[in-house]
């Protein structure tokens, strides 16, 4: 198996078990509705980046944060456990940017629909500055040519 793969295949099952670890065993009041949403290893599987996202406002994203913190040992033991491997990484905590990055791609994409349909309202009523093609000659009938 390729060290890609073999990174690749680790991070899909600590993103299984992380999650799995939060919803049952982690008991901290101060855990909100949070979803794993990646986890990168580095090629020597010491090292295992979780990003995370968080429903809420700043606050619950804070408290969040610091019950992640608070819990990391009892998750690692938990990825240990379950993995089998000689060494289990270590876990660090890392907020997604995904939903701020959503909505501000939202955001951009109802403006430009916003701006086309002031185009499309304007090309509605707009009319030619000259005549509608200066540059169509008159049509001579064939009888006229003989």
């Amino acid at each position: 198996m390729s060290s890609e793969a073999r990174q690749r295949k680790m991070a899909d099952r600590i993103k299984v078990i992380v999650a799995e670890c939060l919803e049952k065993r982690v008991k901290d009041p101060r855990l909100g509705f949070t979803t794993i949403t990646d986890v990168r290893v580095t090629t020597d599987l010491r090292e295992a980046s979780v990003f995370y996202t968080v429903y809420g406002d700043d606050q619950a994203r804070t408290e969040t944060a610091a019950a992640l913190e608070s819990s990391k040992g009892i998750i690692r033991s938990e990825v240990g456990r379950q993995t089998g491997i000689k060494f289990t990484p270590t876990l660090a905590f890392f907020p997604d940017a995904l939903p701020e990055n959503a909505q501000y791609v939202a955001e951009l994409l109802q403006k430009a629909a916003e701006a086309d349909a002031q185009v499309h309202a304007q090309a509605a009523n707009a009319t030619y500055a000259g005549d509608a093609d200066p540059y169509r000659a008159p049509r001579v009938d064939d009888s006229e040519l003989r």
